[in-house]
């Protein structure tokens, strides 16, 4: 029987709304007679501690119960081991978990742990912090840093803090090499993504794989009064691509320079980095659970 943790963090925003998940895993460990215990997180970073202890005290299946901050700090502690990373995700966008099928609770997250199939993906790594889904600077770190702030959050609050942001936000000059190409732009929005998705089905890299041994990088060069709306529905249709606003490379390094430190986001989590960023990738560095039919 295959040692598990499970790591649930109560202050996830659907975690900390609906206290019976935590009662929910429990039983499920109980109905199916697991090898397996639930731990939770105290701080942020925790989940990272959380996952390195599971793997040396023998665990061989660690899942994460909460949103996109979750899921990259217990994956961290997981890239290049032999353990597997288990999702339930319960987060507002839950991209990763959209791009790969997984259910959320109650729809076959908990069914997927033990009934699916392992695959293996890569890890993006940004100034040496790991992101699995997508990371970003200009725009979307700036409303990662507002959302991660609001005490009610989901699809209408991030679509408030969009707007509330969107016209009041000035574009940065970036000049990005990615080993074959150089370019350089202003850039409201600059995303690296793993997967083709942040979330919601909102589409920002349309045809990115996570196992592909690549990264998608994608620049909305402006934003404005005229093209806000046909670019967020250029996001939900899947055809970003099709804008004149955008540019899009690929590859598995990226440097970029802007002219001053400042925020960037790694699965919607923020931090303030330096001016120039080292982007990479670690090619199926992480072994995760997915169902079978996926």
């Amino acid at each position: 029987m295959i040692k598990t943790r499970f790591i649930f963090n109560p202050r996830s925003g659907h975690n900390a709304k609906n206290p019976y998940l935590l009662e929910r895993t429990r039983a499920f460990i109980r109905e199916r007679s697991l090898d397996a215990d639930v731990v939770l997180t105290e701080r942020p970073r925790h989940a990272t501690e959380l996952a390195r202890r599971a793997v040396d005290e023998g665990c061989k299946l660690v899942v994460a119960i909460g949103g996109d901050g979750t899921l990259n700090e217990t994956a961290a502690g997981l890239v290049g081991t032999d353990a597997v990373f288990g999702l339930v995700p319960c987060g507002s966008g839950n991209g990763l978990g959209r791009h790969l099928g997984i259910p959320g609770p109650g729809k076959g997250a908990f069914r997927t742990l033990v009934e699916g199939r392992i695959r293996e993906i890569d890890t993006g790594q940004v100034n040496g912090i790991p992101f699995f889904n997508a990371m970003g600077l200009g725009f979307d770190a700036e409303i990662a840093d507002r959302f991660n702030h609001l005490t009610r959050r989901g699809l209408a609050a991030y679509v408030r803090t969009t707007l509330g942001t969107l016209f009041d936000y000035r574009a940065e000059t970036c000049f990005i090499r990615n080993g074959v190409a150089s370019l350089s732009t202003t850039a409201f929005l600059l995303t690296v993504a793993n997967s083709d998705q942040y979330g919601n089905d909102c589409f920002i890299a349309p045809g990115a794989s996570v196992d592909d041994g690549q990264l998608d990088l994608t620049v909305i060069k402006r934003a404005t009064v005229f093209n806000a709306a046909p670019l967020a529905a250029r996001l939900f249709l899947k055809s970003i691509d099709g804008s004149r606003s955008v540019t899009r490379l690929r590859g598995s390094h990226f440097t970029i320079w802007r002219a001053a430190p400042g925020l960037i986001h790694t699965d919607g989590e923020t931090h303030r980095t330096g001016s120039t960023l080292e982007i990479t990738v670690l090619p199926r560095s992480l072994r995760i659970m997915v169902p079978s039919g996926a």
